[in-house]
């Protein structure tokens, strides 16, 4: 498949998205837009950030970022400062759009599938993407954080036309607060009910889940502290590597730009994310931010 370099002009984002002059503010020469599925007559769409100084004989570590907003909405361009500097760290990064209540009047199911279609997308056109199948994370925040740890976790919810001896896997999770709990002591029972059981990431934990890494804001009303800590003795119990930070005086979203105290918290959850990747062998080098 060839892949068409698209430099896109702030009108388009208006028209097609309606977003914010901040959000407009994305695109740089790096950018490739993909369509990974069409699905209700609408298409799904990757933005992905190549680095710099790209080279098409290499593959790359990759990072997969999933935007929040409670399954009902949000921007696909949630990560966009993380992805940008991830890209300069030498990863390809992906943002990704799915499905959400507001814009196709689809259920949290739905979502848990276009994000598994969008890694197996992403694992099937690896060569030609040059990603290294081998380094791919799964990233994201909030509703984004429990569908980047459902791609890898949870065994059902796959699209009816997947090619499902694709993995949808990814090699580790990087999830910022994740409402990883969706029983009825945690987020989403509302709209999951009695399926949570096949639902959430929380009650899907077993051996061999990847290395995870969790931040959390000590005052956060979605999330509670005892749910991070919770997740993190499942999976150490049965031999899995998660690593929780707690950022105390901080409640939900506190890593975005723009929120309270963000810019310390963006580049500190950043690095600490760096760190992580360094540690599994998927970045190497120092932190840069």
């Amino acid at each position: 498949m060839k892949i068409k370099k698209i430099i896109y002009l702030a009108i388009f984002f208006v028209v097609a998205y309606g977003y914010s002059q901040k959000d407009k503010e994305i695109v740089d020469e790096f950018t490739d837009e993909l369509i990974y599925k069409i699905v209700q007559g609408d298409t799904l769409k990757l933005q992905i950030y190549n680095p710099k100084n790209f080279d098409k004989n290499k593959e790359y570590p990759t990072m997969v970022f999933y935007f929040g907003g409670g399954w009902n909405g949000g921007s696909i361009y949630q990560f966009k400062d993380q992805a940008l500097y991830f890209s300069s760290r030498g990863m390809i990064t992906v943002l990704v759009d799915y499905r959400v209540k507001n814009k196709h009047k689809t259920t949290p199911f739905e979502a848990v599938k276009d994000a598994k279609s969008a890694m197996r997308y992403l694992r099937g056109h690896a060569k030609e993407l040059n990603i290294d199948k081998n380094k791919m994370v799964a990233a994201g925040g909030s509703a984004g954080g429990h569908l980047a740890a459902a791609t890898t976790m949870l065994e059902g919810l796959n699209e009816a036309t997947d090619d499902l001896s694709i993995s949808s896997k990814a090699c580790a999770l990087v999830l910022y607060n994740p409402v990883i709990d969706n029983s009825e002591k945690g987020y989403g029972y509302d709209r999951i009910g009695d399926r949570y059981l096949e639902f959430s990431p929380m009650h899907n934990i077993k051996k061999g889940t990847p290395p995870t890494i969790f931040f959390l804001g000590g005052i956060d009303k979605l999330i509670p502290v005892s749910t991070a800590y919770e997740y993190k003795k499942r999976m150490e119990a049965l031999g899995s590597r998660c690593d929780v930070f707690i950022y105390e005086g901080q409640s939900h979203g506190f890593f975005n730009k723009g929120k309270q105290d963000a810019d310390r918290c963006y580049i500190e959850t950043t690095r600490e994310a760096d760190l992580f990747l360094i540690s599994i062998d998927i970045l190497k080098g120092k932190p840069t931010i």
